[in-house]
């Protein structure tokens, strides 16, 4: 019994621990990582399946009728009115062995544009405008030098600087770093931001996540790899964070999750057709407006106010 008490109080330390390193800040201050110096944060960590710090918070919150409202609210900064997105393919096997996920990822970008999935996050205002419905996708770059961890933010800041010689002078830069390492950690991507040559940009990483069962949206889209598949779910949960709250100062809830989060691992279809014809499953995102309406699904707190944009399931402003 006395053993069995001891590795109880163990575990609860444990969880202590963890969510202590990885919840967001409730004081208003938007960092998961509590990175050391002047790392970049991570936000919007995509946590995989069946970890997340937060939930039992969450949960209590879904549960309680004295609590706030779910909904996300404004925190005074900006958010991305558009998006230039450019995607950087990091690693030794990417140039002899990309498999389909780079042409993939250059249509999922090209196509998500002025799609109704891209409308999920149009209602969102910043000190600088709306989100608005169309991006821009610049292609891809390939480094084939070694990858580092995404561990790490400060080195995944610095390939990017590396490797985008310019960055967008408009301040809407955003680049996704898909690494060739597989997932090191409990987390599948998240977003940051920092700057090039005094130019404010937002990036993304992601694990490489082939046979990765806690990061696999287990999609039925026949003409898609596994990994495919799961880098474009992730992708969609970063870029509509990024979007929505770039550096940490725009919308997220009393708890600290984005759009991305409150809606992370739950689908309303099997999948989303964006602009392009193209079919993906992805994950849907949080909107104020669904859910004070009532037309949104459930999210995993029994919250219906997730959009993923399918056929009867529009923003209510596309």
């Amino acid at each position: 019994m006395k053993k069995a008490l001891a590795i109880l109080a163990i575990l609860v330390i444990a969880i202590s621990v963890s969510e202590r390193a990885f919840s967001q800040s409730h004081s208003g201050v938007e960092d998961l990582s509590q990175p050391a110096g002047n790392a970049p944060p991570m936000f919007g960590i995509h946590w995989a399946r069946g970890f997340n710090p937060s939930y039992l918070q969450q949960q209590a919150h879904a549960g309680s009728s004295t609590t706030s409202s779910p909904d996300m609210s404004y925190h005074g900064g900006k958010i991305l009115t558009t998006a230039v997105i450019q995607s950087i393919f990091w690693g030794t096997s990417w140039g002899t062995k990309p498999g389909d996920k780079i042409t993939g990822l250059d249509n999922w970008y090209a196509g998500f544009s002025n799609s109704y999935y891209a409308d999920t996050s149009d209602e969102y205002t910043g000190s600088n405008g709306t989100v608005g419905p169309a991006t821009t996708y610049s292609g891809h770059v390939i480094d084939t030098s070694r990858a580092s961890s995404g561990n790490n933010t400060s080195s995944i800041l610095a390939e990017v600087c590396k490797v985008i010689t310019a960055p967008d002078p408009s301040a809407n830069g955003y680049y996704a770093v898909y690494v060739d390492l597989p997932r090191k950690g409990n987390y599948c991507a998240y977003h940051s931001w920092g700057s090039c040559g005094g130019v404010p940009v937002q990036f993304a990483f992601f694990w490489k996540l082939d046979g990765d069962s806690g990061c696999n949206p287990n999609s039925t889209v026949a003409s898609e790899s596994e990994g495919l598949a799961a880098l474009a779910n992730v992708s969609g949960h970063e870029l509509s964070e990024a979007r929505t709250d770039p550096t940490g100062t725009g919308w997220y809830d009393a708890g600290g999750a984005e759009n991305g989060d409150k809606c992370a691992w739950t689908f309303n279809v099997p999948y989303v057709t964006f602009s392009d014809g193209s079919h993906w499953k992805v994950q849907g995102e949080w909107s104020n407006a669904a859910y004070n309406g009532g037309s949104g699904y459930l999210n995993s707190a029994g919250q219906d106010g997730c959009l993923d944009g399918d056929t009867g399931n529009e923003p209510p402003n596309p």
